[in-house]
């Protein structure tokens, strides 16, 4: 296999508080690496917005991806634009900006350092229904990656993952697989299954371009 699965189970989590509300880490690279350092290469976390306005922490030097997961809010970028997102759109922008957001939300969020890039994209099964998921799709064919993440957390119902050599995945809703490779293989796949409910997920493509 080229590549390496990692489960984290939803109750292996870390939630903390924030001026807005609370906010769960899901991974966070390197792994000894601490938030609140700003020493992180990339992170990845859910945030529940539980108040009406709120002022995002200033992140000088960390590009933020967000998706909404539940609700609907209004981003206001300082002197750049504003946004309004609805469940799973999602936003692009530099942690540098006085970011003010309006409206109660649960969020998806993808922090990069320099050097590093990511995607976020939103997958929708039917019951019963099976999806091939192509890895490192999303990544740039002229670009040069040392290291591909890509991450599928389940926001609503199961999912099995099936990659062919080892036993299925199983995945509930709020837990997240890693998958991890060096470099870019051509032609690796992933097969997902979801339950006998419909189910939707969150992937995330992370990926260090130097």
């Amino acid at each position: 296999m080229p590549y390496n699965i990692e489960i984290i189970k939803k109750e292996q989590y870390k939630t903390s508080k924030w001026s807005g509300g609370t906010t769960t880490e899901l991974c966070i690279y390197p792994r000894d690496s601490l938030y609140v350092d700003r020493n992180f290469k990339w992170r990845l976390s859910s945030a529940k917005v539980e108040v009406e306005e709120s002022i995002f922490t200033s992140l000088p030097g960390i590009a933020r991806i967000i998706m909404i997961i539940e609700g609907e809010i209004l981003l206001k970028h300082k002197g750049h634009y504003n946004a309004v997102l609805k469940r799973f759109e999602q936003d692009n922008f530099s942690g540098e900006w006085t970011t003010t957001s309006f409206g109660k939300v649960i969020d998806f969020n993808l922090m990069m350092a320099q050097d590093y890039n990511g995607k976020l994209e939103s997958i929708f099964f039917n019951k019963g229904e099976t999806k091939d998921i192509i890895l490192y799709s999303n990544v740039n064919a002229s670009l040069k990656c040392s290291q591909i993440t890509e991450a599928f957390y389940v926001v609503k119902g199961d999912v099995k993952i099936v990659t062919g050599t080892k036993k299925p995945i199983n995945l509930n809703k709020g837990d997240l697989a890693l998958v991890t490779t060096i470099e870019k293989e051509n032609n690796s796949e992933l097969k997902i299954y979801s339950s006998q409910e419909e189910a939707s997920i969150i992937r995330a493509s992370i990926f260090l371009t130097t």
